[in-house]
């Protein structure tokens, strides 16, 4: 056996709780390297399933390349090969670790053996007496990523748009090479670039430019002829013709600095509140001498640990919530009800509104006409788009026949009959308002042709009530979008009491077609995201009305390692916006939401933020402090925290009771792809659940336990 018996027998166990393991397979085929180059072993790592079921690594799968590299040992030691390649199936190289079967692990044996088993399997091919070289042809992520660092030389495609290690976003370490080796190859500063800057923003993707440009990859080739020219390289390289110049990393003083750096970005990310980033910085500091075995042992602790933890738990819940539920939103109606639509209409022609018509124009690739009350805001609206799809094609995200489609598609009109006559759909985003909104409704229902869906952009207000008044109700539905459009995925959309299946319908099939996270919501006020954040945001106001200092209420709730703080994240909705929505919330529910007298004076007085930025870190805006009234009741941090987190457990508890979503699962794929909630909490409700919030204040879990949490 090419493994250690221990680990053999551990992976044989750790097998069993990977039951439904899509089993990859390592198809070894020969072939003689162009230019006389010599005899070549090639192997493809394919799961038999087309590239929507991207290949993984599980135990089964492991030992599967174990035996692969086992031939082509033997081979390349009678010398009847010349050199090794691995490479993977049409679209696809590998996506790393079967994640369904980490997340069943019991015991920290187990745990241990899948970071073993991957590093007794993949270190063998930086032990083979010949050459070996990776052919990243397709998306490639964690361990995908990780085999190839094993290997003496890799390519990579240039189409390639995925290219990532997740493991940190996820609440893991890239712990089968990729936190020892990559620093070794590109220096600790990039690697804690790809490892934990780019995990921890969102889990931001390379693209195969960006992996040669960074030096991961040795060449960079077109995807057309991918696997010709990466042999003709290979060929080249063994021949000698071809020297790969690598340069030697920086141990000293700029390794320090990027450790460092990457510390300062965890604790501004997740405030010490998730580990793994933690982790695999020590590792990356351990290995600045280049000791490989000490990293490789170090990367299987801290798997075999986080494993363990709830964290992870967590990140392969919400993982899965965004992969899985997403793209089967409960409650929708068949999608054969759907209407087609062939023309869009955007009522107003602000900031939104342009967000939304140049989505529209780019995904569903139909006419979009916006519209508003004079001639200067619709100018100004189309100009805006105009402008935008200029930007995109000088960063060369389309071609110029592409930007001359689109800036043709959308145009402006005051004429609302002229312009909507043969709409399919029309949105309005015009001011929060319900008289104003009826009105606009009014006016569309007499100008629209009678099929038209009549959509709203409402953040808070009743989706009912606005379309009581009209002929046709049924066709109305809500579609709530996120700021900034362009990146938060999610769209609530929101059935009314006479939303007709149709309409649902339709709504639902552009939203898949403008590639959003779509949840039906109930329609209630705020609907899920704005009452959750409305909800929370109020009692840190609340606490400092009573007499909190701002920056005291301002970090209580760090410890979650949400995305900002919760002024920071009233700068971005804009205190005026805010106001409005606590405002729509106190009146439907007085008994939990209150309007802050302090926010309603920030808000008189037209400031934008309670901090000022000139000094490059934010300060309190002493002209702000000067506007508010404050009680002298003091608060900790932990009682601001407290409180915040049991109302966020109660109103979801009684969103839950109401039906505004099905399941608490919607409501945490709200808040991850709505409002950037992090993966670590999975949302909300898991954290809940394991802090004891839940039972505290509702007196029972949200999930049933083991979903998001070590199984019992």
């Amino acid at each position: 056996m090419s493994t250690t018996v221990g680990t053999s027998e551990l992976l044989q166990g750790a097998a069993e709780r990977f039951p439904g393991e899509v089993v990859t397979q390592a198809q070894v085929r020969h072939l003689d390297l162009p230019s006389n180059g010599g005899r070549f072993a090639l192997i493809t790592l394919d799961n038999g399933f087309d590239h929507k079921k991207p290949t993984t690594f599980g135990p089964r799968s492991l030992a599967n390349i174990d035996a692969a590299i086992d031939q082509v040992a033997a081979e390349a030691a009678d010398g009847s090969i010349v050199g090794v390649g691995i490479t993977g199936k049409p679209f696809v190289f590998a996506v790393g670790a079967d994640l369904k079967g980490v997340s069943e692990l019991r015991t920290h044996e187990e745990a241990l053996a899948i970071g073993r088993g991957g590093h007794e399997v993949f270190k063998r091919l930086s032990a083979l007496p010949v050459p070996t070289f990776t052919y990243y042809n397709g998306a490639a992520m964690g361990g995908g990523v990780e085999i190839g660092l094993h290997c003496t030389y890799r390519t990579v495609s240039r189409s390639i748009g995925a290219f990532a290690l997740p493991e940190v976003f996820l609440g893991l370490v890239p712990g089968w090479g990729g936190c020892t080796l990559l620093p070794q190859l590109i220096g600790a500063e990039r690697a804690v670039s790809v490892i934990i800057g780019n995990a921890l923003n969102q889990n931001r993707q390379l693209k195969g430019p960006q992996v040669h440009e960074l030096g991961i990859a040795d060449a960079l080739f077109d995807a057309a002829d991918f696997l010709e020219q990466s042999l003709v390289w290979t060929s080249a390289v063994l021949r000698g013709e071809l020297v790969v110049a690598r340069q030697e990393p920086d141990r000293g003083e700029a390794w320090d600095e990027a450790v460092a750096g990457g510390r300062a970005l965890a604790d501004s990310k997740v405030h010490g509140a998730a580990p793994a980033a933690y982790r695999a910085l020590d590792i990356i500091d351990q290995v600045r001498d280049g000791d490989i075995a000490a990293g490789f042992d170090a990367e299987d602790r801290a798997l075999a640990d986080l494993i363990q933890g709830d964290e992870l738990r967590s990140g392969i819940y919400a993982f899965n919530l965004v992969q899985g539920r997403a793209k089967r939103p409960a409650g929708a109606p068949d999608k054969s009800l759907a209407r087609p639509v062939t023309k869009v209409g955007v009522v107003g022609a602000g900031l939104m509104a342009s967000q939304l018509a140049l989505l529209f124009a780019r995904r569903l690739e139909v006419p979009v006409v916006l519209t508003d009350i004079d001639q200067e805001r619709v100018d100004k609206g189309v100009g805006w788009v105009h402008e935008q799809i200029d930007m995109l094609l000088l960063k060369g995200r389309i071609k110029q026949d592409r930007a001359n489609r689109l800036k043709a598609s959308v145009t402006g009109s005051l004429d609302k009959a002229a312009a909507f006559a043969d709409a399919d759909f029309v949105i309005e985003a015009v001011f929060e308002e319900m008289g104003l909104k009826q009105r606009v409704f009014a006016e569309l229902e007499a100008v629209v042709p009678p099929h038209a869906i009549l959509a709203t952009n409402t953040s808070s207000l009743s989706v009912t009530e606005m379309a009581a008044k009209l002929e046709h109700p049924e066709r109305v539905v809500g579609f709530h979008f996120f700021n900034p459009v362009a990146i938060l995925p999610l769209l609530e959309i929101v059935r009314a009491e006479r939303t007709d299946d149709a309409a649902l319908a339709t709504a639902f099939a552009v939203s898949r077609k403008l590639k959003k996270t779509s949840v039906l919501v109930k329609d209630a006020p705020a609907f899920v995201v704005n009452r959750i954040l409305t909800r929370f945001m109020g009692e840190v106001l609340r606490a400092i009305d009573e007499g909190t200092e701002v920056t005291v209420a301002d970090r209580a709730l760090a410890p979650l390692g949400l995305p900002m703080s919760p002024i920071e994240l009233l700068e971005l909705v804009g205190p005026a916006v805010a106001h409005h929505v606590a405002g729509t919330l106190e009146r439907a529910y007085p008994d939990r939401f209150t309007v802050s007298a302090n926010l309603g004076r920030v808000v008189e007085a037209g400031k934008k933020t309670f901090y000022r930025h000139e000094s490059g870190s934010p300060e309190l805006d002493p002209e702000v402090l000067a506007l508010f009234e404050v009680a002298d009741t003091a608060l900790t941090e932990e009682q601001v925290r407290d409180r915040a987190l049991d109302a966020i457990a109660e109103e979801i508890g009684l969103m839950l009771d109401e039906g505004v979503v099905a399941e608490p699962q919607d409501i945490d794929l709200c808040l991850i792809t709505g409002a950037g909630w992090p993966f670590h909490l999975g949302g909300i409700t898991p954290y809940l659940d394991r802090a004891g919030v839940s039972e505290r204040v509702l007196g029972r879990r949200l999930l049933p336990r083991g979903v998001a949490s070590v199984p019992q």
